[in-house]
């Protein structure tokens, strides 16, 4: 029987470790992608341009290479266009009909002259209008060879009307294999393409640098870019089955969709030369640990959580391991088991079982409502509230520790102190708890691992999505624990990076195993000097 149950405990021990590492290691391989990965020339400009750093030599020569690299794309773009977007090319045409008459008067063309010429730039405008908004080839075709029996016409040369003609021309070549049934569709189909290069490769040169930092790049990261290239070239689009069935989703090709027009060499384009317009490269991110977040964690790192973090955790072990250890002294050295102590007891271990969220409701209640206002500090959540609340929380978990760590010390060690004169408090001081601190630095570790990683009780009183670096502890900070929640639910621009919500969640099981890491090794150190070693 005793082999069977030392059996069964070493099974349990393995299968603890199994799950632990199934769990763990997956995480641990997506969180390490947050400083080990691919990254691109759009990650350099982003570091060089938020962060100043990397050598600016090389990143302008790879600007350059990456620029000619991209040209294609850009042409093909506006090449299509010029065939499929009616509105905008009306729109270019009424423009320059407008300069053209400014330019006339500019000129001091009067009287019949301006009105001959005015008359021909308005009927060639309308005559390209026409053409833009049908879908009859031979209209198209009649009403540009009008436009075009205008182009030799020496009143028109050297002005604006020039680039009416260069329009036309555009227009004409790029509608060659256009089939006009599918205008709108490509039109649409256009749209989506804009946008997915323009989330590949940044804005188009030439375009107003966006606002939002997120919004000034392209995919800084391979993997990031190989998925926009599947969704660039394989969409994915919703057919219906068979009557009162689901649709299901199907991919189908791009290329297929535009095969013969103007902008079908661009998806076999990007598809073998996505490299050299993004230039992947091995990139070691250490400065994640350090560097504030750019656009709610878009961009960046995770140094104020980290910092957020060890201050909670600081502060509330600050109130926590002197209150455990006191009330446990007392509990095993003053008191008598008498029906208070029963009580107390009874309080403790109920409060040990109290789901974490009621104690955040508690902290905002009683320390950011009434206790902190009393003593003339802000009514608002901050370090010192949640550190409070964080403390309370903890704290049975660290007096049963320590009263278990006190009882565990041998009688006799109490016994040769007393009988050589020391009173209770010094053999309390000298003997007791020196002998008892393995045990109290094992309520340490376990206290420090949960305090680290609460969510629930400082989500009311002191951490923020948002925070400057905290300046003393009557401000909100962030932490790892709170940001890992606030990008799990409901936030769109994380959904667009995991890799930097799976960084947040490994580096803050990092910070608990360092921390536990040290206490472990602190109880062994004392434990090693109190065996005499």
């Amino acid at each position: 029987m005793d082999k069977f149950f030392t059996g069964l405990s070493g099974f349990s021990i393995v299968l603890l470790t199994a799950a632990l590492l199934i769990v763990l290691v997956p995480m641990l391989l997506k969180g390490g992608s947050a400083v080990f990965f691919k990254g691109t020339v759009e990650f350099r400009k982003m570091q060089a341009d938020i962060f100043n750093r990397g050598d600016d030599a090389a990143l302008k020569n790879e600007k350059e290479r990456t620029r000619r690299a991209r040209e294609f794309i850009y042409d093909s773009i506006e090449t299509f266009k010029n065939g499929i977007d009616p509105a905008a090319l009306s729109e270019k045409v009424r423009q320059i009909n407008r300069q053209f008459g400014e330019q006339l008067k500019d000129k001091g063309i009067e009287g019949e002259d301006y009105q001959s010429l005015r008359s021909i730039a308005r009927e060639l405008r309308d005559k390209l209008i026409e053409a833009f908004e049908s879908n009859d080839r031979n209209l198209i075709n009649e009403n540009i060879k009008f436009v075009f029996s205008y182009k030799q016409d020496n009143r028109l040369a050297n002005s604006g009307m020039k680039e009416m003609f260069a329009i036309a021309e555009k227009f004409s070549r790029a509608i060659e294999n256009v089939d006009f049934q599918k205008r709108d569709r490509y039109a649409q189909s256009l749209g989506e393409i804009e946008e997915i290069v323009t989330q590949l490769l940044g804005p188009k040169p030439g375009e107003p640098v966006p606002v939002l930092a997120m919004a000034r790049y392209g995919a800084t990261r391979w993997e990031q870019a190989e998925k926009l290239k599947e969704q660039l070239l394989y969409p994915v689009r919703w057919v219906g089955g068979k009557p009162g069935e689901p649709l299901v989703a199907e991919k189908y090709s791009r290329q297929e969709e535009f095969k013969g027009t103007a902008i079908e060499p661009l998806f076999g384009y990007v598809d073998k030369e996505l490299s050299n317009m993004l230039e992947p490269r091995r990139t070691f991110y250490w400065q994640f640990f350090i560097d504030d977040s750019i656009n709610s964690h878009y961009f960046g790192g995770v140094g104020p959580e980290i910092l957020g973090t060890l201050l909670l955790t600081i502060v509330a072990m600050i109130f926590v391991i002197p209150l455990g250890v006191i009330s446990a002294a007392y509990l095993v050295e003053c008191s008598t088991e008498n029906l208070a102590v029963k009580i107390i007891r009874m309080c403790i271990n109920t409060l040990a079982g109290v789901p974490s969220i009621v104690f955040g409701l508690f902290g905002l209640a009683f320390f950011v409502l009434y206790l902190l206002p009393l003593f003339g500090a802000p009514s608002k959540g901050n370090i010192l509230a949640a550190s409070l609340t964080l403390a309370v929380l903890t704290l049975p978990l660290m007096i049963r520790a320590s009263e278990e760590a006190l009882r565990a010390v041998p009688h006799t060690y109490k016994e040769a102190s007393l009988a050589l004169g020391a009173g209770h408090f010094r053999t309390f001081i000298k003997v007791t708890l020196p002998a008892a601190m393995p045990g109290i630095l094992t309520g340490i570790i376990l206290s420090l691992g949960r305090v680290a990683g609460e969510t629930a009780p400082i989500l009311f009183t002191g951490t923020a999505a948002v925070a400057s670096i905290p300046k003393s502890l009557f401000d909100a900070t962030r932490t790892l624990s709170y940001g890992s929640y606030d990008m799990a639910v409901g936030d769109r621009i994380a959904a667009m990076v995991p890799h930097q919500q799976y960084g947040m969640v490994v580096t803050l099981i990092l910070l608990v195993l360092i921390l536990n890491t040290a206490a472990i090794l602190l109880r062994w150190k004392i434990s090693k000097k109190l065996r005499g070693h």
